[in-house]
């Protein structure tokens, strides 16, 4: 592998995974107080220092090592989950879905501001490669996580919006795949399942939601 061309990939994607990641986790631990577990306001987990969020495991060592195994064709990672206390919130199954759903959400969030930020370059005619290709990779990187973390098997935040909108019995059977899910995910990804029938259609469409959105935006520059 060219090593300028890694340096190069490592520097464009930095910025926006650290965001990513350390708004995904935030919104959680926000989500979750403001319903009424306090654990990871408590442990200083709200917040946007990248520090706190960050997994040396998860976060860095092992993005790298498959992104030069298979030369960035496979790429996974995890920062340190938020603790939340379920039992805590005021209406537990049903403010489960609020603070799951916070994750991705703000990952949709931080998507469309990427997106605008590049439709301003282009309205600036800033013309600089590497602000264009960041803003791509900032896109990129947050709608791969939005679709990813939707993924409808826990401990993935599509599993725990899952669990809170089935009948309490069903709820109770479902979440019990918790301590086996992480596995059976990494298995299915390892297979192509997750990415042929859940990342392509799913960002398909959350690209096309984006593109919506931002399509007056898009008018009034071009």
């Amino acid at each position: 592998m060219d090593i300028a061309q890694f340096i190069q990939t490592v520097a464009l994607y930095a910025l926006p995974v650290l965001f990513a990641i350390t708004v995904h986790e935030a919104a959680h631990g926000y989500a979750a107080r403001h319903f009424g577990d306090n654990t990871a306001w408590n442990l200083g987990r709200v917040t946007l220092n990248p520090v706190v969020h960050i997994d040396p495991l998860g976060t860095i060592l092992m993005p790298l090592l498959l992104y030069l195994a298979t030369s960035g064709a496979f790429l996974f990672g995890y920062a340190k989950p938020v603790p939340v206390r379920f039992g805590n919130l005021r209406h537990p199954k049903r403010d489960m879905v609020w603070v799951a759903l916070a994750g991705p959400a703000s990952n949709f969030g931080q998507a469309l501001l990427w997106a605008i930020l590049a439709l301003l370059f282009e309205g600036m005619d800033v013309r600089e490669a590497f602000f264009l290709e960041m803003c791509q990779a900032g896109v990129l990187v947050n709608i791969v996580m939005f679709a990813f973390n939707l993924f409808p098997l826990p401990p993935l935040d599509g599993g725990r919006i899952v669990v809170g909108l089935l009948p309490y019995r069903q709820a109770v059977l479902f979440s019990r795949i918790e301590p086996w899910g992480f596995f059976i995910v990494m298995g299915l990804v390892v297979a192509g399942v997750v990415s042929a029938l859940w990342m392509r259609p799913v960002m398909g469409l959350t690209y096309a939601a984006l593109q919506l959105l931002l399509s007056p935006l898009a008018w009034l520059i071009r």
